[in-house]
Formats: structure tokens, C-alpha cells, sequence
């Protein structure tokens, strides 16, 4: 039987299990295979990554242990036990590994997760159609679809604004760089955003203080906003902040719990036609992507779309 799980400290209320078992259970199965999806809660992370070294063939990893994950499969990638995928290096954390016979490989689907959200605003439907197409690369394709077809799409360099450089934050920059956006970091903390830039100049990242927030949603195309709660701005946002002179603005939230943009400042987006991506949309296709890469079966999208519509 396989087996996979999820580490961190809480996971408790995660909507991993369900997302994963609505893949698992209604994918095309010809072989009978029995698997389990546990929520795996401890406090200290050697303990939680023993478990996964003892009886699990592959985790996702949350909260607070998905740096300390990167830190041990650097260890391991160092005596040529493990591989890291270019994505995790570059944003220094991991949220998935996976034992193969070669040993054990990490992950970001923060990162591939973000990709398909904004490319899906961007080309609604693109996902599924490439899923049918190219099976369980289709993350690969998609990302590589979008950039190829940047400069067509805005007609200029496309800028994108990421605000909050925690976890979610950095792998948001590391994204929307890696799609080809101009991307500008905003952080209440400018020093973190300046760290970000500084580590990652191949990106030309442009470190951003908090006070120029208002401005700059509405000079960029894309923004990804990863606080916790809101930025007092947002409830003085009209239509007019989100109009465009060419194409159209686009919100992708992290915060699924308690979204900062609330119904009213959705409708002003919509009304500048804007669109705004629900942080359950981003979780979906972390998820989607991530099943994948665990399973190596082909994701079920219209499956787990149905589990997140139902939260």
C-alpha cells in the first residue's frame, strides 16, 4: 500500500487530504492500488521527518518545516542521496518530497501552483486542455506556454507586484520572475524585501516600501498579495485603481481563510474588468500539481475542483 502524508506543526483543518483523496479515488485507476493520506502533527520537525524516512513513500511539508526540509535535503543532495528541483533551490524551502530509487527528490508547488493560477486568468482553460494533452507535465508546458508568448500578450514587459516576502511571498516573486513579469517587492519590513533582491539578483527584483502600496497596484498588471491580513489601503480602493490602459489587472490571494479583498473590492476589480483568483484556486492547483509529482499519476482536475468548491 502506498502511503503519504502531510507534515508541519499545526495541520490540523488542512485541505490537503481532501484535495489529494478526491485525486487519488476518482483518477482512472486499472490497478486496484490502496493508499492512505495522513496528517502527520509534530512539533519537532527531526521526529516528523523520521516518520516520513520510516513509512511514508512521499509528504507534502507545511508550517514551520518547509526551510528546515530544504536545509536536510541539501544535506542529503550533498552525498548524492537526493535532488532538489531547480524552483525549491532557488526559493530555499520545499513543501513535497518524494522517495525514488535514485533517492529522494524535493519539490516547490507553492511555485508551480502559482504558475497555473495566473496562466489560467490569463488563458482560461489552459490547464485542462494541457493536462489532456501532456498528461502529468502539463505544469511544465503551461509555464512554458505563458513566457513564450509574454511579449505577444502585453505587448511590453508585464510588471508584477508581490506583497509580503514570507514563505508564500518569496515563492510568489520567484514565480511571477520566472513567468517573465517585472517584479517589484513589498514587505511592511523593506529590509526583508531588500534580502530577497539581494540574494536573487539574476531577477533584478525592485524592493518596494509598504507607503507606496496604492501606487503601485495600480501600475501593475499582476499582484499576488500574501499578508495575513489587510493593508488599511484596500478598503479605499475604487474601480478606477484597477483600470488598465492596455489588457487587464490581475489579484491572486493567498489568504483563502479570511481574504483582504473582500466582496466589495472584488466587485470594483471586476467592474475595471479585473479579475481576482481566490487564494482556494491557488491551493488547487498547488495541489494539482503536487499529486503529480507524488504519484506520478495524472491529476484528476475536474475532481478536485469539485472537493475545493465544496469548502
Amino acid at each position: 500500500m502506498k502511503k503519504y502524508g502531510l507534515i508541519g506543526n499545526p495541520v490540523k483543518g488542512s485541505k490537503s487530504p481532501l484535495l489529494f483523496n478526491a485525486a487519488y479515488r476518482d483518477a482512472r485507476q486499472e490497478d486496484g492500488s490502496e493508499y492512505s493520506y495522513d496528517l502527520i502533527e509534530n512539533e519537532d520537525f527531526e521526529d516528523a521527518w523520521k516518520s516520513f524516512l520510516d513509512g511514508y513513500d512521499s509528504v507534502n511539508i507545511t508550517a514551520p518545516f518547509k526551510e528546515l526540509a530544504f536545509r536536510k535535503m541539501t544535506e542529503l543532495a550533498e552525498k548524492g542521496e537526493g535532488f532538489i528541483s531547480g524552483p525549491a533551490a532557488r526559493i530555499g524551502a520545499t513543501n513535497l518530497v518524494v522517495k525514488t530509487d535514485k533517492g529522494i527528490e524535493a519539490h516547490n508547488s507553492d511555485f508551480t501552483g502559482i504558475i497555473m493560477a495566473v496562466a489560467e486568468a490569463y488563458y482560461p482553460g489552459i490547464v485542462e486542455e494541457f493536462i489532456r494533452e501532456f498528461g502529468g507535465r502539463f505544469y511544465i508546458k503551461v509555464h512554458q506556454f505563458f513566457k513564450m508568448n509574454l511579449e505577444a500578450k502585453f505587448g511590453q514587459l508585464p510588471q508584477a507586484l508581490i506583497v509580503g516576502c514570507g514563505g508564500a511571498g518569496k515563492a510568489a516573486a520567484i514565480a511571477a520572475a520566472e513567468m517573465g513579469f517585472g517584479t517589484v517587492l513589498m514587505n511592511r519590513t523593506l529590509s526583508k524585501a531588500q534580502e530577497i533582491a539581494a540574494n536573487n539578483p539574476q531577477y533584478g527584483f525592485i524592493p518596494d516600501p509598504v507607503s507606496d502600496f496604492r501606487e503601485a497596484v495600480k501600475e501593475c498588471d499582476l499582484i499576488i498579495y500574501t499578508l495575513p491580513m489587510a493593508l488599511p489601503e484596500i478598503a479605499g480602493f475604487s474601480a478606477d485603481d484597477f483600470i488598465m490602459d492596455q489588457g487587464r489587472k490581475v489579484v491572486l490571494e493567498a489568504n483563502y481563510r479570511n481574504p483582504s479583498f473582500n466582496e466589495d473590492t472584488q466587485f470594483k476589480l471586476s467592474s475595471a474588468e479585473g479579475t481576482y483568483i481566490h487564494g482556494h484556486r491557488w491551493l488547487l492547483y498547488q495541489a494539482l500539481t503536487g499529486y503529480g509529482l507524488m504519484t506520478g499519476r495524472t491529476p484528476d482536475l475536474a475532481a478536485m475542483e469539485a472537493a475545493i468548491k465544496g469548502l
